[in-house]
This record gives C-alpha cells, sequence and structure tokens, in this order.
C-alpha cells in the first residue's frame, strides 16, 4: 500500500525514536476506513516515545492520551511541543496497560500499535481491564506483531538467530487471536486479519541504528520474515 500520510514522518530525527518496525505505517494502515471520527478522545495504549500519538493528533485531527509504562513523560511532553502539539491536543500518562489509572468511559478509542500482544493475551483482558475505559458504541483499533502460522511446536532456526523460544512466544497468528477473542463479552469483534505491512515496516527499522535492531537483522537476513506478518483487530464496544 501507499503510506501518503506517514511519508511525512520519514525522516531521521524521528524514526530514530521507533522501537519496533516502523509504527507510524503500522498506525496509517490500520487506521484505514477507520470509524474513529475527527476530535476524538483517544488513548494510544503502548505508545513508546510518542511517535503514533503525535500522528494520530496531527493526521486524523484526535485529542490523544499517549499511555506507556516505559517512556518518560517530561520527555514527550518536550518532543510534543517540538512537533507544534499543545497539551490540549496530546498528552503523556505513565501508565501499565494492565492498571489503567482512568474513569470508566473516559475515551471515545482505543488504538494499540505493536505493543498489545505484551498485555492482551489474557482472555478476560478486554472486558476486565481495557473495554470498561471505553465508551459504549467506541472502538478499538489494534495491530500486532504475528506469525502467518504458528509454528511454536518447530521453531525455524532462522527465528532462532534473533529470538529465544519465549520472546517468540508474544507472537501468534490470526487462529490464535480469534480464539482469545471469542471469549470477549462486552465488545464485537469486527476484524482480525492479517496486514499487508511486514516487509516494508521491517526494512525501516532494520537499517536503525541500535543495538535492537542490529539483533533482529540476524533472522530477518537469514529469511525470518517470510513467518512472520502483522494482524490487525477492530472491536466495537458494545
Amino acid at each position: 500500500m501507499k503510506y501518503e500520510k506517514s511519508e511525512k514522518y520519514n525522516r531521521p530525527e524521528l524514526m530514530a525514536k521507533i522501537m519496533g518496525p516502523n509504527p507510524v505505517k503500522l498506525c496509517e494502515e490500520l487506521l484505514m476506513d477507520s470509524k474513529i471520527e475527527k476530535g476524538a478522545f483517544v488513548c494510544d495504549l503502548g505508545s513508546g516515545q510518542g511517535l503514533t500519538s503525535v500522528f494520530m493528533a496531527k493526521e486524523y485531527g484526535y485529542r490523544v492520551c499517549a499511555c506507556d509504562l516505559w517512556s518518560n513523560p517530561e520527555e514527550n511532553v518536550k518532543f510534543f511541543y517540538e512537533m507544534g502539539l499543545s497539551g490540549s491536543e496530546i498528552i503523556p500518562v505513565k501508565a501499565d496497560a494492565c492498571e489503567l489509572p482512568f474513569e470508566k468511559s473516559f475515551f471515545d478509542a482505543v488504538v494499540s500499535t505493536d505493543s498489545y500482544n505484551y498485555f492482551g493475551r489474557d482472555k478476560e483482558y478486554l472486558d476486565k481491564k481495557l473495554l470498561p475505559f471505553v465508551k459504549k458504541g467506541g472502538y478499538v483499533y489494534i495491530t500486532v506483531p504475528g506469525m502467518k502460522k504458528d509454528i511454536h511446536d518447530n521453531i525455524p532456526e532462522e527465528l532462532l538467530l534473533s529470538w529465544t523460544p519465549e520472546q517468540l512466544d508474544y507472537l501468534h497468528d490470526v487462529t490464535y487471536w480469534k480464539d482469545i477473542l471469542d471469549s470477549c463479552k462486552t465488545g464485537e469483534v469486527i476484524s482480525v486479519c492479517e496486514m499487508e505491512s511486514n516487509e516494508e515496516v521491517w526494512q525501516d527499522w532494520l537499517i536503525q541504528e541500535n543495538e535492537y535492531a542490529r539483533g533482529d537483522r540476524k533472522a530477518m537476513e537469514a529469511g525470518g520474515g517470510k513467518y512472520l506478518n502483522f494482524i490487525k483487530i477492530v472491536i466495537r464496544k458494545k
């Protein structure tokens, strides 16, 4: 696909902030034909250093809460200001995705790019930990790194060049995620499908000069990418 919105963010100083396969391109594909209206109050869950939060505020007109456990809110505020955004448009919150510190029905929507697989594999997570904070009729848009087919019983050597079996257990296929989501009682699962994004978002990540990107190159250069994909999940709060 053409990443028309994301191309504006393909700058070295911004790409230096990414923490995995290009999250801006993932976010753009995720939000194609999105039901989230301009002006909505959106939780960017697992926002990292805030690049996807900036992207959603500037390109979609959302008011964004950049929610992340590991990033520094003070540094993110400075970044948001440098990107021309005010506190009325975007605000960082340091919080655990399993213990969100918000009022019930606080958000119009939630968007999670490349992080949900770390905390959302519990079948009770949506009903108990996330959907209570979404307004009735609101949407949750999720993209997770995955596998084209679960291969945990016979992991290819290429993947083990970069990741341990324990790390790879965070990656699963569409069937796995459908099974997880079938347990949801307070949300309607609209879609669980494979995304187009994989090769291009990985290429953007692997050219970065940090230790994690360098470590991931071993598996991907050996052909490990043919086993991997990204998965899109859309849920509507009942």
